[in-house]
């Protein structure tokens, strides 16, 4: 290594350290260490050394505060998936970001040295000068131009164009390479979502490996060469040969380079799929030792209904994903034979069993019935969740509707608590002052043109907690004259006939983030994406851009609308929390949904030698990604 870059390399690592702790004082000489089965490589010449690997300033790890300990190299960890997409799992655990969420949910720069913004209208981020991706080659700002230019904006590649998240007032960014390490992104109005995009399990795309996917583009290829690997992988053409090979998310493609802790070496299909250490990973531990500590990640096929009694068996050694809490009498039995223990954790979901009347149903009579609050309150208050708290929860949920947890700073009492008390005089009441008086010969009320009031409650059919749940809703609601016809059904197949219009009500979960700040998007409050059961033609109205769907007709969609769009245009946390705070009142007011338990716990089966995993965390898809922002490079085992 030169000199120059010596001396560069430890300034920027008593830089770093400074901004995570007064460790060292500039100048002072910070050694960096390395994992045996990389010395082994560097030894033999097929490796640079570490000090040749890390960014001139790499990402340091923070322990002081969060009760970590320095750790050892060496190991693997066995975990299971139910299919080989599952692979994406690796990315949100691997939660290496251009920035993202710590684990008190605030944004930091990660593969990004700095970010600044201006009013949410100007982003500009910095490199870490000699970053590599995992084989070797510099990631600079020429990877971003080339996924802005030659990627989102060529139509062969994205025929939509860029992400909708791009968009502000129908307009994209001005994007601007300002150097070798620094881009800009510049809307013309603020773009709040921007930021927090860049944090999601599945984030935001601004950049791609320019110097392995150049040989698969149209405008940079040889010609010749090109239609040989077309023909090779036969495919279509060049566009479907580059968007297979351009696997930032997936691990489908073991040539694809990466900047995550892990890289994938032996690729699906397989019954087990390896990752090994990227030698060229940005972070290092406080006392300058390249991460990850843990050699390999060993993912295996599995049945999801084996999951718990592989874990029992102790095949596995880190799994939360396909486990309940069904789950833990078979957990717990196992760890007295097996080395490992069984953490549980709160799940950040706004419900665990929540229903969804369908607002834009295609049937004129549920239509209306759905669009009532009187109706979807007295289904609400009839609903004893004192009872499903018990027998599904072992009593330990919390019980209300479906909003944000209170661990969320914009949480209120009320918003849990609004028309979600278990009253059956109130709920009759409801339905009576709508006119539904009338009964069948089996005591069940009737519709107003003589059927019977019967919902058809769809369901994934591979949802079997919230199938538990429906069968005891079945009898509270039967005590008021409803009868529930539960209908479990494929995931896909349910989409799509929420999309189209056919469902009456769906079962679900809740909130998918529950413990948001007033920074994040407010987006599953406001009807704006088809995925939403309680409004999928709103949505696709929205998403469409009035393309297809049905605008939103009634004062409270309309309103909801209004204020999401007010949240885009915010500038302050002051502004945007009001605007959170209008929603969730609405919300609770409403029950556009109809929450009843939160508060499930997830277990977590974790190798009794493993260390770094904090023993009770939050875990969800979102904002968590997992166990993304609780740093699984720097789990480690002891000796």
């Amino acid at each position: 290594m030169s000199q120059t870059r010596r001396a560069m390399l430890q300034t920027g690592l008593a830089a770093a350290a400074a901004a995570v702790g007064p460790r060292l004082a500039l100048g002072q000489e910070m050694p960096l260490g390395e994992a045996p089965m990389l010395a082994e490589l560097v030894e033999k010449g097929r490796l640079p050394p570490v000090a040749e690997r890390v960014p001139l300033i790499p990402h340091i790890a923070e322990f002081a505060s969060r009760d970590r300990v320095l750790g050892r190299y060496g190991g693997e960890i066995r975990t299971l998936v139910a299919k080989t997409r599952d692979l994406r799992y690796m990315s949100a655990n691997g939660y290496t970001r251009l920035v993202g969420y710590d684990e008190s949910l605030l944004l930091l720069p990660d593969l990004a040295q700095s970010f600044t913004h201006e009013g949410n209208q100007r982003f500009t981020f910095k490199l870490r000068p000699g970053h590599r991706w995992s084989d070797g080659h510099p990631f600079t700002t020429e990877d971003f131009r080339y996924y802005w230019e030659d990627v989102a904006l060529n139509r062969d590649l994205s025929p939509s164009g860029p992400s909708e998240i791009f968009v502000v007032n129908g307009k994209l960014p001005r994007f601007e390479v300002l150097d070798e390490l620094r881009v800009q992104f510049t809307w013309d109005a603020p773009n709040p979502r921007f930021l927090p995009a860049l944090a999601l399990p599945r984030p935001l795309r601004l950049f791609s490996p320019s110097h392995y996917l150049r040989a698969f583009h149209k405008r940079y290829a040889d010609k010749e060469a090109l239609e040989r690997a077309i023909a090779a992988a036969k495919v279509r053409n060049w566009a479907a040969l580059h968007n297979r090979l351009d696997d930032d998310y997936d691990f489908s493609n073991p040539d694809c380079p990466t900047l995550t802790a892990w890289k994938i070496v032996v690729g699906p299909p397989a019954s087990r799929m390896v990752f090994e250490r990227n030698p060229y990973f940005h972070r290092v531990d406080p006392e300058g030792r390249q991460l990850p500590y843990i050699d390999r990640v060993l993912v295996d096929i599995a049945s999801p209904g084996l999951f718990a009694a592989k874990a029992n068996a102790g095949e596995v050694d880190l799994q939360a994903r396909g486990l309940s809490m069904n789950d833990v009498p078979v957990l717990k039995e196992g760890e007295a034979v097996q080395q490992y223990r069984t953490l549980l954790w709160p799940y950040a979901r706004g419900s665990i069993y929540t229903l969804y009347p369908n607002l834009n149903t295609n049937d004129p009579e549920w239509r209306r019935l759905n669009r009532d609050v009187r109706f979807r309150r007295a289904l609400s208050a009839a609903i004893d969740r004192r009872i499903l708290n018990n027998a599904l929860l072992f009593g330990l949920g919390v019980e209300g509707n479906n909003t944000v947890l209170a661990r969320s700073p914009l949480y209120l009492e009320s918003y849990r608590t609004q028309f979600a008390e278990y009253n059956v005089e109130l709920a009759n009441a409801f339905l009576d002052d709508l006119g539904l008086k009338g009964r069948d010969t089996s005591g069940f009320r009737t519709l107003p043109d003589g059927r019977t009031l019967e919902i058809v409650v769809e369901v994934d059919g591979e949802a079997g907690d919230v199938i538990d749940a429906l069968q005891l809703i079945t009898e509270f609601w039967r005590d008021i004259g409803v009868k529930l016809f539960m209908k479990p059904q494929d995931r896909s197949i349910l989409r799509q006939r929420s999309f189209a219009g056919q469902t009456v009500m769906v079962a679900s979960t809740g909130l998918d983030n529950a413990v948001p700040t007033a920074l994040m998007p407010p987006t599953e409050l406001a009807p704006v994406r088809q995925e939403h059961y309680a409004w999928p033609k709103w949505g696709q109205w929205f998403e469409t851009q009035g393309k297809a769907g049905e605008e939103p007709d009634t004062d409270e969609g309309k309103r909801l609308l209004q204020l999401y769009k007010a949240w885009l245009q915010s500038s302050d946390k002051a502004e945007s929390t009001t605007i959170w705070r209008e929603m969730l009142g609405i919300h609770a007011e409403q029950q556009f949904t109809i929450g009843t338990v939160a508060g499930e716990l997830q277990p977590i089966v974790v190798n009794k030698r493993m260390r770094n995993v904090p023993e009770r965390a939050l875990f969800s898809w979102e904002p968590t990604s997992l166990l993304g922002v609780y740093r699984i490079e720097e789990f480690f085992y002891e000796a």
